[in-house]
């Protein structure tokens, strides 16, 4: 054999192989989740469920704080927010969020060690991360009061987002006008589909717009590690009628992120010292990976708030209504409103109606995942 071609089927060799190494040839399981011969199936590739499954790490619950027989106000100073609670249970939450969020179970990452009740260090220097704590501490029993379309009655901790990090994942910043990241703050609501032909002030589809929803669908998919099919049906992608519940949990998702973003997180700019900053000098912001971390659900759907009072506030975790329930406007056609992707009264109806259902309802999911096991 010439070396020529001895050279040509060892490159076609290794070609073959660069080619085969970049398909994931793993276990795939298939979860039916609408009416055959619509589309509706939602892949998984087990080997990366498998992967991610086992790397996730839920704290196990430190011991229940006994019974409050504590008489009068909280002996410290200056608490704000966790002052409707216990001794013993403040003093397990302190515990428990120096873990969450810096991983040391260090108090002096948010206090001054010398004065516990100050706001500043020994130098007079606010310290932002008490600061940033105490208004996330408010943002988190907001989410699991505010919030059950989309929390349901799983909630959210502290752990969700932070998983023992100081800084969570997905965190933005303004990068330029047309950020698609944006809608998640303050953009109106994602639409391609146009009923006009010709362009105005009212009709403002484009190719543009176009790239720019695919791009945000894209990111919710990864960060939620499923694809389109979770929430929409691939034979009619604007349908909400024939969508699946999940596209109206997602829908209370972007809703409570606009909210977290516009009255928690980037009001926070004053606070945060320059390196904390974006290029703009904008605060940083979150988006569905966030907390998602790409499961379907945050952690896979383990139940830490529970164990929690202090997360949710004077309201109890098993369901019970919360006084002043929120409950987020959803999509409509009317010209006053665009939203997110409905097309037409009877979608709107149609979404309207399956609301109710969206939040208890079990996210599909390969059939031998249940959620970490504590």
């Amino acid at each position: 054999m010439s070396a020529s071609r001895t050279h040509s089927l060892t490159v076609g060799v290794i070609a073959a192989s660069l080619i085969l190494s970049a398909c994931d040839l793993g276990e795939k399981e298939v979860v039916q989740v609408g009416y055959r011969g619509t589309g509706m199936e939602q892949p998984y590739d087990m080997g990366q469920v498998d992967g991610k499954f086992a790397a996730t790490v839920v704290p196990e619950a430190l011991p229940p704080a006994p019974p409050d027989t504590r008489e009068g106000p909280l002996p410290w100073q200056n608490v704000q927010v966790l002052n409707d609670i216990s001794v013993a249970e403040f003093n397990r939450t302190m515990i428990a969020m120096s873990t969450w969020v810096a991983g040391t179970g260090n108090c002096a990452y948010c206090h001054n060690l010398a004065n516990l009740a100050a706001d500043t260090l020994p130098s007079g220097e606010p310290i932002y991360t008490k600061i940033v704590a105490r208004r996330m501490i408010q943002m988190t029993r907001h989410i699991n009061a505010q919030y059950p379309q989309h929390v349901a009655n799983t909630g959210v901790t502290c752990y969700t987002c932070h998983v023992g990090k100081p800084l969570p994942n997905g965190l933005w910043f303004y990068a330029s006008q047309n950020d698609y990241l944006r809608h998640y703050l303050d953009r109106d609501g994602a639409r391609v589909i146009t009923r006009d032909v010709e362009p105005s002030n009212a009709n403002r589809s484009s190719v543009k717009q176009t790239e720019w929803t695919y791009a945000l669908m894209i990111s919710q998919s990864k960060s939620l590690g499923v694809n389109c099919t979770y929430c929409h049906n691939s034979r009619a992608f604007s349908s909400w009628t024939e969508a699946p519940p999940q596209r109206v949990t997602a829908y209370h998702g972007i809703q409570m992120m606009r909210d977290l973003n516009t009255n928690f997180l980037a009001p926070l700019e004053p606070v945060y010292p320059a390196v904390r900053l974006g290029p703009m000098g904008d605060a940083p912001k979150a988006q569905c990976v966030t907390c998602h971390n790409g499961a379907y659900k945050p952690l896979y759907g383990a139940q830490m708030a529970k164990d929690y009072p202090a997360m949710w506030g004077r309201a109890d975790w098993n369901g019970t209504p919360f006084p002043g329930l929120y409950q987020a406007p959803v999509p409509t056609d009317s010209a006053a409103t665009v939203p997110i992707g409905a097309t037409s009264e009877a979608d709107a109806a149609a979404e309207t109606a399956s609301a109710g259902s969206a939040a208890t309802g079990a996210a599909p999911a390969p059939n031998v995942r249940s959620g970490p096991q504590r």
